[in-house]
């Protein structure tokens, strides 16, 4: 299985918006799932660009999925369900 890429958002309005809180992914991800899964920071995934108005911030891409207004436990709820363990 290739490993899966988890790409959390750093931009201004992700940060702000409750991305800060996501940094705790740097200490769960390595230990819950070793070398299955590579979690880094964007500068900006440019996602609340696409439609200010009704933003969903803040952002992380698991491979090509988005995962809008994004929390430790949403995060990791997804990449459980991608590696079939949920």
């Amino acid at each position: 299985m290739e490993k899966i890429s988890v790409k959390v958002c750093l931009g201004t309005t992700c940060f702000v918006m409750g991305g800060s809180n996501l940094q705790e992914l740097n200490d769960i991800i390595p230990r819950k799932y070793g070398d299955k899964v590579e979690v880094s920071g964007s500068n900006c995934l440019g996602l609340c660009s696409i439609n200010w108005e009704y933003s969903k911030a803040p952002y992380v891409k698991i491979d090509e999925d988005v995962v809008t207004e994004a929390t430790v436990e949403k995060v990791l709820d997804a990449i459980d369900k991608k590696l079939g363990i949920k």
